[in-house]
């Protein structure tokens, strides 16, 4: 049974899907008609809208919560972020860092997948993007986990901290590069996006200059597959480039 306040997720027949926070005995208008929420609503529950339309009631996937953040910037996917996280080893406990909080998409997926024994550090050199990141993430409940910092770490350094693995999200990561040398522990992960091949060269040779092992550089792809009573095929829209995902270890001097 849901309680006040809960997150879910509203997904219509049609392939619609809204985040909600429950409150009972409230409505939710949508293109398909009114939907009532009932004290005693619960996950997997069914509600016909006034226009008897099928609404399902389904526990938010962190999927769900990565796609539904307030945006200002571009986010991250979550086929990108699963090969990351996969790639670096991180979970429960992990001390991790991203430069470029952006809106919060990648910042929530960390802090979910360290926990609560774990932490996350969120650099960010432009304010407003730091607010509605920090925004997202109080809305989540995450907030204990993540240290946002405004800073911009090219510059001034990420200080006096350690990571298990950094993540790095802006249009020149080769500008850490130096700084990141000091903070990532020997044998542990850099990881870089960028969404073209001159970023990933200059990025490339820049870690191989400094010491890092770079394991390898991928672009990844996602297709949908429409699955009907005859015709089964692929969707012809698809997410294809995102990003190029450059892997990284540091190693000893």
């Amino acid at each position: 049974m849901l309680n006040q306040g809960d997150l879910f997720i509203l997904y219509s027949e049609k392939g619609d899907t809204y985040l909600l926070s429950f409150k009972a005995d409230t409505s939710f208008s949508t293109n398909l008609g009114n939907v009532v929420f009932k004290e005693g609503l619960s996950f997997g529950d069914t509600i016909l809208s006034n226009k008897n339309y099928k609404f399902f009631v389904l526990k938010p996937s962190n999927f769900d919560l990565i796609k539904k953040v307030q945006r200002k910037t571009t986010i991250l996917y979550p086929k990108d972020i699963g090969y990351m996280f996969m790639s670096t080893g991180i979970g429960s406990g992990s001390i991790v860092a991203e430069v470029g909080s952006g809106s919060g998409a990648l910042t929530t997926a960390l802090a979910i997948t360290v926990g609560d024994s774990g932490k996350v550090y969120s650099f960010e050199r432009k304010e407003e993007h730091q607010k509605i990141a920090i925004k997202n993430i109080k809305k989540y409940g995450l907030e204990d986990r993540v240290e946002f910092i405004l800073k911009d770490v090219s510059k001034d350094g990420f200080g006096d901290y350690i990571f298990e693995a950094l993540f790095v999200d802006v249009p020149e990561p080769w500008d850490l590069v130096t700084p990141a040398k000091k903070v990532i522990l020997p044998g542990f992960f850099w990881v870089s996006l960028s969404p073209n091949f001159e970023q990933v060269k200059k990025t490339y040779f820049k870690l191989k200059e400094h010491g890092f092992f770079v394991e390898k550089t991928v672009e990844l792809f996602e297709r949908e597959i429409l699955v009907r009573e005859y015709g089964v095929r692929p969707s012809e829209r698809m997410i294809s480039h995102t990003g190029f995902l450059t892997i990284a270890r540091n190693l000893n001097d």
